[in-house]
């Protein structure tokens, strides 16, 4: 069955990194967009990174530019968020989505990223 599995979240100081990982399964996942999308407490899940299905194309959210870096390895059906300088606000819950072009696509269980002294 198809499964998402996000990992490496946890607690960070401010100006610190991490770098989550969602491992991908049962799915054609070089097919797929994918997506970081968090959702703090009391606030609307907002999208954090895309990149599309071959790679060659990424978004990012104005809050996380030049400090976020969105990647995938097909080979590994893993993508990849490498956070860097974080700040308390980054502290949310980390889902993956993965969107085929066209249908519905999967969303993982989520990591939870904490950013504080």
């Amino acid at each position: 069955q198809v499964q998402l599995v996000e990992s490496g979240g946890g607690l960070v100081q401010p100006g610190g990194s991490l770098r989550l990982s969602c491992a991908a399964s049962g799915f054609t996942f070089s097919s797929f967009s994918l997506s970081w999308y968090r959702q703090a407490p009391g606030k609307e899940r907002e999208l954090v990174a895309f990149i599309s299905s071959d790679g060659r194309r990424t978004i990012y959210a104005d809050s996380v530019k030049g400090r976020f870096t969105i990647s995938r390895d097909n080979a590994k059906n893993t993508v990849y968020l490498q956070m860097n300088s974080l700040k308390p606000e980054d502290t949310a819950v980390y889902n993956c989505l993965a969107l085929p072009s066209l249908g519905e696509g999967y969303w993982g269980q989520g990591t939870q990223v904490t950013v504080s002294s």
